[in-house]
Parts: C-alpha cells; structure tokens; sequence
C-alpha cells in the first residue's frame, strides 16, 4: 500500500492539481472529479466508486468514523495526504470543511448501463442550470427507488463540485446519464418507457395518470418548461395545480411530486 503523504505547503503540486478541478474545464480534460465530506465520501465508497487521493485534516474531523473513511480508501489503492488546517482550507469549497475531499474518477454512465424493468422509473431533466436542483433531484430519486436519471441537453456539468454536495453523495447511488433528448427519446421508445412530461398548460392532473407502469418523467428548467420535442413526444403531459399567484414550481420540487405520486400508486 502507498504510505501517508504529509502536505504542508500551500504550493503543494497535489493541491495546485486538486484545485484546478472546480473548472469543468479540467474535469473534462483530466477525467477526475472533487468529492468533499464525510457522507458523500462514504457514499461513494459505499457504491464501488474508488478514490485516487483522499486530502485529510484530523484537526477538522467533526465525528469518530472517519477513520473508517481512510482505511477503506487506503485498502482500495487510494493515496492518503494529510494536510494541515491551511492547506485543507485552500483544498476546501465548504464553510465549515469536516476534513475529508477526496480526487475520483468522474461519474460515467450510458444508456445502456440501465436496468430496464417491468416497474422502472427513470426521472429526465432537460437543461437544468443550477447545480442545486440537480443535487436535489438525485436525492430525491434516490429516496423514491428510481432506476436511473438522465440528464438531456445539460447546463451544469453532473460531476460538478456543487452537485456532489447538494445530492449528498447520491450522484454514486444510481446511474446519471448525460445524453442528448433525441438519444434519450429513441432509447426510452425502444424500452417501451411511457414518458410523463410535466407541463402547467396541462388538463390532467398529475394524481390522475396511472404511474405504475415503466415510466420517465421529463421536467424543465423553471423559467423556459420543457422543449418542444419533449412536450409535443410525450404520452401524457400532467400539471401540479398551482393555487397561488406563481405559475411554477422550483423544478427539484415538481420531480419529487411526480415521483413520490409513483411511490404512492404503487404502493411502495
């Protein structure tokens, strides 16, 4: 196994490296990606997604199962750095760091990594731009048994920094998927997937269509809703009533709707 590295330096070549990963620009070039905080570290070792480097700072360990963390990393051929308060500062994008960030491999699914059921449920987002939805709707899916998330026309990068965080880690729990909406379409066709469009011009209630079957909903980004080629290809289009003087729901909120009306129909 590969012995302790101590980084005292602000200038250390592993933290210059590290860091140059919040660009999506050197995600996409080296192939890595950053993983900060005990749970979402734990998640990704949970789900066999290894680390290259796990950065540590024992001085800002915030429980007792941290050493838990390191041994397993360790044992999977991860190299451990342990880092001083200011060099784990500069290392961290958080307020309050609890001492572990991890350098990864990259997410990376396809379409035909997903496991087609009787009762799949797949959840697509088209051209969700803040990393904060995104993150939400992982961990929603995650919570209500989907099989699969696809991520049609991206905004954000899905392996960026901020949806880690805000997934909780769940980004290692179930497939995402980047890929086109004409490639997304024809595969959920193939699949004989009924695709659920959410649009608010929509006669049909959401608690009105039958869920139970294999099915993908499709949402948008609030300000524009879904493209045309997902509302006019769509077999149903369902709306959420809206009673107030707002004509949208936040888009994480509307697909955890959707997919916990799923939940209910089939009795999960």
């Amino acid at each position: 196994m590969l012995e302790t590295v101590c980084i005292t330096s602000l200038s250390s070549t592993r933290v210059k490296r590290a860091n140059g990963l919040r660009q999506r620009a050197q995600r996409d070039e080296s192939g890595l990606m950053l993983i900060e905080g005990y749970r979402e570290i734990k998640r990704a070792l949970t789900n066999h997604h290894d680390l290259r480097e796990l950065f540590f700072c024992t001085e800002l360990f915030q429980g007792s199962n941290e050493s838990e963390i390191l041994d397993t990393a360790k044992q999977r051929g991860a190299q451990l750095c342990a880092c001083t308060v200011p060099v784990f500062s500069k290392l961290s994008y958080r307020d309050r760091p609890d001492g572990l960030l991890a350098v990864a491999p990259k997410a990376c699914h396809n379409l035909g990594d997903i496991r087609v059921a009787h009762d799949s449920m797949i959840l697509v987002a088209e051209a969700i731009e803040k990393p904060g939805n995104l993150g939400t709707m992982l961990r929603s899916s995650d919570a209500a048994g989907v099989h699969a998330v696809v991520v049609c026309d991206r905004c954000t990068d899905i392996n960026n920094p901020n949806v880690v965080r805000a997934s909780l880690g769940t980004l290692f729990s179930l497939p995402v998927i980047d890929a086109s909406t004409t490639d997304t379409y024809s595969w959920l066709k193939a699949n004989d997937i009924t695709i659920i469009a959410a649009s608010p011009n929509s006669n049909l209630l959401y608690t009105e269509c039958d869920f139970k079957g294999k099915t993908a909903f499709v949402v948008g980004a609030e300000q524009y809703g879904l493209s045309t080629a997902w509302n006019h290809q769509a077999d149903y289009r369902v709306r959420i009533p809206m009673k107030g003087q707002s004509d949208s729901l936040n888009v994480a909120s509307a697909a955890t709707l959707l997919l916990y009306e799923a939940v209910r129909q089939r009795g999960l």
